[in-house]
């Protein structure tokens, strides 16, 4: 288990030097810099196609090469694409960094999770992957707190202490996971989780449309992620304010509710849910993110409760958050083909990201146009979806046991999914 931890750690300290660049990198594009919205923008965009396209291959190289070695090498490259945009004056050379770093950023993502399963019991892996959200959360809730205090946007190298603290970040992160293994023969050798397949991500796709119980985790992954990852920065926040009308301190306030909620209820909530299914915890989940949209639609309709309301809600998505983190990648690990784990985690990965990305376009057009109702009902119905997509995926694992149990060779080839 010291191994994971460290693992853990690294990746608390890299989501530190993330989170003191996140909160700000628009501003500064767009004002400090005066490159105009476009390019702000589009930073953000880039940010996201480069993590996209990067997670599925840092997946495959977890599953071909060794896991250990990829983490350590993207979380190098992140940190020198975070030291270069301290010597990015132009609006090209700012966007290729950010594009290198939402790269660098998503293809460590599934190696980190392959060496984590690699060195935990399945008994253990909702604890770590509990402490893995839990670490950064913190870390990007540190980090942001932190860079508040010294980050100037009024200076063009007003940013530049928030990409040097971004760039050690990364690269003490991956001293750490160096550190976690314990020489050269452990951070080269191959995956030990499931055997080695040299296939290509089109025949992981493939397998993981053929998997039923897959394709609705996928379905499930977007919903979820559409329904409150992808609006957590900048949807929920607008809504807040334009909608809501309350202060920036109250949407501080939230967030820092959000975190502190996370914080205190996660290793309670995994101990509590440690013997319950994962379809039913994420059914869960998309039960109380959608209880949480409607009572934003609430909030709307009395504002002197709007700041309290605001608070709370954050609150409760949280809570939300607490089964959702622990469950999410053990489950996708569990179902995903044979040699094909770091593939199938990093496909989960880029879906995840891809989606999420669409979330300041939905809250933009929207709010952009007045329909702050209709903001709130989309998102209604894409937790309503998640709720749906885990009940499918409750009945589709519950037929495969019914159907297991009546072969006892499938029985005896594949007990460890009785764990679902």
């Amino acid at each position: 288990m010291r191994s994971a931890r460290l693992v853990v750690l690294a990746s608390a300290v890299g989501m530190l030097g993330w989170g003191t660049v996140l909160p700000y990198q628009y501003a500064y594009a767009a004002s400090t810099r005066g490159w105009g919205g476009l390019v702000a923008a589009l930073a953000s965009s880039l940010f996201s196609v480069g993590a996209l396209a990067a997670a599925p291959v840092g997946g495959r190289l977890a599953d071909r090469w060794s896991p250990a070695l990829v983490a350590i090498s993207t979380k190098v490259v992140a940190a020198v694409a975070a030291a270069s945009l301290t010597t990015a004056d132009r609006p090209g050379t700012f966007l290729a960094g950010m594009a290198v770093f939402g790269f660098a950023l998503a293809a460590g993502t599934p190696a980190q999770s392959v060496l984590l399963l690699n060195r935990v019991r399945s008994d253990d892996r909702r604890s770590v992957f509990a402490w893995l959200a839990t670490g950064q959360a913190l870390g990007m809730g540190v980090g942001a707190f932190a860079a508040g205090y010294v980050v100037d946007l009024r200076q063009a190298d007003g940013m530049d202490v928030a990409f040097g603290a971004a760039a050690s970040g990364f690269a003490l992160s991956g001293l750490l996971v160096a550190l976690a293994v314990r020489g050269v023969n452990d951070i080269t050798s191959p995956p030990v989780l499931v055997p080695t397949a040299p296939g290509e991500t089109g025949r992981a796709l493939r397998l993981v449309a053929a998997n039923p119980a897959l394709r609705w985790t996928a379905v499930l992954t977007a919903a979820l992620a559409l329904a409150f990852y992808a609006q957590f920065d900048s949807g929920l926040p607008a809504y807040a304010l334009i909608v809501l009308d309350v202060s920036e301190r109250t949407v501080g306030t939230a967030a820092a509710v959000n975190c502190f909620v996370l914080l205190v209820l996660q290793m309670g909530v995994v101990k509590w849910t440690a013997s319950r299914s994962a379809p039913r915890l994420l059914m869960a989940v998309g039960a109380i993110w959608l209880l949480c949209w409607v009572i934003l639609a609430f909030a709307a309709r009395t504002p002197e409760l709007a700041p309290t309301v605001l608070v709370v809600t954050f609150g409760l998505f949280a809570a939300g958050e607490t089964m959702y983190g622990p469950v999410l990648n053990p489950l996708v690990a569990q179902l995903a083909p044979d040699g094909y784990v770091g593939t199938t985690l990093g496909l989960f990965s880029g879906l995840q990201t891809g989606v999420s990305a669409l979330g300041p376009l939905i809250a933009g057009v929207a709010l952009g146009a007045g329909l702050a109702d209709g903001f709130v009902a989309v998102h209604v119905l894409f937790s309503a979806v998640a709720v749906f997509a885990a009940w499918r995926l409750l009945r589709t694992v519950t037929e495969h046991f019914v159907a297991a149990d009546n072969d006892d060779e499938r029985q005896s080839e594949r007990p460890a999914e009785r764990s679902f």
